[in-house]
């Protein structure tokens, strides 16, 4: 556990470097996310061998999921940096001439990230980013349950960053605790919505801002207008990438009754050829994070009818990808958001009842449609509520930084990824410029016989 004490130091050292000017700079900004592209690179080696450790993770999940997205954010945030960060000038009405208006983005100061386990070095290095490009100074607190990345990004971050102005801090449930009681200028959060809550009550106490990064139940739609080979190699990769535990991953299937048979044996040939005849001899599939959550997913495998996978190792922390029909909506694989590689089954006959069972549930993080109906799409797009969407694909949208990716309602609040990410971490301050050399008297007492002249001036 890290003391109140430490943690405070740590918070006044970096409200004074900020308060220095040192990170307002924009070149000083560039320069720091250079360093920080690097410092990746040199690590790529040790940042995959720690993903090996905490999560039994690919090497090619490492390279796309953790650190091909973080470059692809650095590389949009090196071209837009300087356009972000400039004021811009906005209208100002005619009878207000000559002032003029423009708004300035400034950084807050200091933030603190705190981040999930499932991609421990993504869920940190992202929204470091935006710290970063907008100028702020930031405090870290890596997940405890991914320890070898954790203790990885504690490491690389203390060898080539000055602590006053990016400090990680490691730690269980308490150093986390003893974090939100501090007072912050923001605070990005990943991770369950029960813990969030907790976070946003601590924010809330000092009017600190927040950024919430949660998940939920993404529905899967499947009509029966598809390629469904295709529809199985992306629906399948964005369930069972890292072991089904994404917050973006599809959470349970609602499908056309007329292809539910032939959607299930492509699944199981597919499979077949992505993980072998057993998934658990594969190089290319991950493990639950520990034995709590294992414990929690093998609860979750007594619903319905498992009619793929099902094989569960303790030991190995390993459940093969699974997919359970004859799931009931009251069943308790449907009430809460299952983050591991289990999908539900469920029918459906009549879109408009599909569509009202996804919006009696909380409002998802991302929703999944395919379909080569543009009518389907349009309606579904319409008449549902969630973070994100993606068409004919899974997951996508969250490696595109011009996409703002965040959720909505019990999936999250706020934005992050490319100028959203910037805005996240910036006060937009308005400013209003009024020279002296000409003043008309109209606003001013005494008022008698002005209305009129107003009236006029402003056409009502």
């Amino acid at each position: 556990m890290t003391s109140n004490t430490f943690i405070s130091k740590i918070i006044c050292k970096q409200r004074e470097y900020f308060a220095a000017g040192n990170t307002s700079n924009i070149e000083f900004r560039v320069q720091q996310l250079k360093q920080l592209k690097q410092l990746i690179a040199d690590s790529e080696g040790r940042i995959y061998k720690a993903l090996q450790l905490d999560l039994h993770k690919p090497m090619l999940e490492c390279f796309t999921s953790e650190i091909t997205i973080i470059n692809k954010e650095i590389d949009n945030a090196f071209k837009y940096l300087k356009c972000w960060s400039s004021p811009q000038k906005v209208k100002v009405p005619w009878q207000l001439l000559p002032a003029s208006a423009i708004v300035r983005p400034e950084p807050l100061g200091v933030t603190l990230i705190i981040s999930s386990w499932n991609y421990p070095l993504q869920l940190v290095i992202m929204p470091l980013i935006g710290v970063i490009v907008a100028g702020n100074c930031a405090v870290i607190k890596p997940s405890e349950l991914a320890p070898h990345t954790s203790s990885l990004v504690a490491e690389i971050i203390a060898n080539k960053f000055n602590p006053e102005y990016i400090k990680v801090v490691e730690g269980g449930i308490e150093t986390s605790q003893n974090l939100i009681a501090e007072k912050f200028d923001y605070i990005f959060f990943t991770g369950s919505a029960s813990i969030a809550k907790i976070v946003m009550t601590a924010a809330a106490k000092h009017l600190t801002p927040v950024t919430l990064e949660l998940g939920g139940k993404n529905p899967c739609i499947i009509d029966a207008d598809i390629d469904i080979k295709q529809t199985i190699k992306r629906l399948t990769w964005g369930k069972f990438l890292n072991a089904g535990q994404s917050c973006l991953a599809p959470d349970y299937l609602l499908v056309n009754y007329h292809i539910k048979d032939d959607l299930l044996e492509e699944m199981r040939q597919h499979l077949q050829k992505a993980y072998g005849n057993d998934p658990q001899l594969s190089p290319d599939y991950a493990r639950i994070i520990n034995k709590k959550h294992f414990d929690r997913l093998e609860k979750l495998l007594k619903a319905g009818e498992i009619v793929i996978g099902g094989k569960i190792n303790r030991d190995d922390l390993y459940i093969a990808p699974t997919v359970i029909d004859s799931i009931t909506w009251e069943d308790d694989v449907m009430q809460e958001e299952i983050f591991g590689p289990i999908l539900p089954i469920i029918t459906y006959t009549n879109i408009f009842s599909a569509i009202a069972a996804i919006n009696s549930y909380t409002k998802p993080l991302a929703l999944y449609l395919f379909s080569r109906n543009k009518t389907l799409q349009k309606q579904v797009i319409e008449s549902t509520t969630s973070g994100g969407v993606c068409l004919n694909d899974t997951m996508m949208h969250f490696s595109l930084p011009s996409l703002p990716f965040g959720g909505v309602g019990g999936s999250g609040m706020g934005k992050y990824h490319g100028k959203a990410s910037f805005d996240t971490f910036s006060h937009y301050k308005s400013i209003y410029k009024n020279p002296q050399w000409l003043d008309i008297d109209w606003r001013y007492p005494p008022y008698q016989g002005k209305i009129a002249f107003l009236k006029r001036l402003l056409k009502f």
